[in-house]
């Protein structure tokens, strides 16, 4: 707890400075000689010292300069602000997304529900950074806009469902979409984080191309390739996913590529892209001062009115 104003408490003693600096310069006045015995039967004097009523003003004197010095206690709160980062994310949907060859808890987890559960994660935690969602299939679309409301862009990829966008795989697409909406943001730092498990179907553009498009507008591309099986090693697999198009997209935009075939290398790479576009609310966080000036100023107000309710030998003492 500290004081927003301590120098208010050199108000403490101002009333017996001005009662008794007021009292010594006080003119002498005129006086009238009477009997003594004149008084005689007169009622005890109602001006009598009451320390009731001296105690309710002192206290309600210092509660009130207490206010005034306006006690507070520090509440550490981490405020967002605005880091100048645009991420968009452009996830796969085609058919082999529904393969079940990830393994959660002993149960076995499909490709997309996979990817669900490690992008939101990764999702909530870019507090001031604007997030924003393109998905593709046979066709690329905007799942969400970039936005600083973290939180609905989490809801989006909890909801996206196979087949929305079709059960091909057009990887240029999705990514081409993702470089349009990035360059024509502001912001100071932009990238896409492209994930898909399969190859390039769309056959209009080379991924390649589109991500050296998004280095020509200062867009970082990082494209992660999921699922067991790759043209690297098993060229002859179905729905195998195509490493090397993905790593050469990932070197044409200026990121990094990554390789995924579990649940575990997925939670690693949510990992390295943090390190690789760090979040900027990780620093100390802001001190939220709460006033408590109230409950003095409650306090005085109290006393105030119980000294209003003496009877009137202590008000006027």
């Amino acid at each position: 707890m500290s004081l927003a104003f301590p120098l208010a408490l050199l108000l403490l003693p101002l009333p017996w400075l001005v009662r008794y600096v007021l009292a010594a310069r006080a003119p002498a006045m005129a006086s009238l000689a009477v009997d003594a015995t004149a008084f005689a039967a007169a009622a005890p004097s109602g001006l009598r010292h009451d320390p009731v009523a001296a105690l309710l003003r002192a206290g309600a004197w210092i509660a009130l300069v207490v206010a005034l010095a306006g006690p507070r206690v520090a509440t550490p709160v981490s405020l967002p602000t605005a880091s100048g980062r645009e991420i968009i994310l452009a996830l796969d949907l085609s058919g082999s997304m529904a393969k079940t060859d990830f393994v959660l808890d002993g149960r076995p987890l499909s490709r997309l529900d996979a990817v669900k559960a490690v992008a939101a994660r990764f999702i909530a935690g870019r507090q001031g950074d604007r997030i924003g969602l393109v998905v593709f299939g046979d066709r690329a679309y905007v799942a969400q806009p970039p936005t600083f409301d973290v939180a609905s862009t989490a809801r989006a990829v909890d909801t996206l469902q196979i087949g929305i966008s079709g059960l091909s795989t057009a990887i240029s697409e999705g990514l081409g979409l993702a470089v349009r909406r990035l360059s024509r943001s502001d912001a100071k730092s932009k990238a896409v984080i492209l994930l898909s498990d399969g190859i390039d179907t769309s056959g209009k553009v080379q991924a390649s191309d589109a991500a050296q498009l998004a280095a020509r507008h200062g867009i970082r591309v990082h494209t992660i390739a999921l699922g067991p099986e790759d043209l690297e090693s098993q060229p002859d697999a179905s729905d195998a996913v195509d490493v090397a198009g993905l790593r050469a997209t990932a070197a044409a935009g200026g990121g990094a590529s990554f390789r995924v075939r579990t649940l575990d290398d997925l939670v690693d790479v949510a990992a390295t892209l943090d390190r690789l576009e760090p979040n900027p609310m990780r620093r100390p966080p802001a001190l939220y001062w709460r006033s408590l000036w109230m409950w003095p100023a409650a306090a005085a107000l109290v006393l105030a009115a119980l000294l209003a309710l003496l009877p009137a030998t202590g008000r006027r003492s």
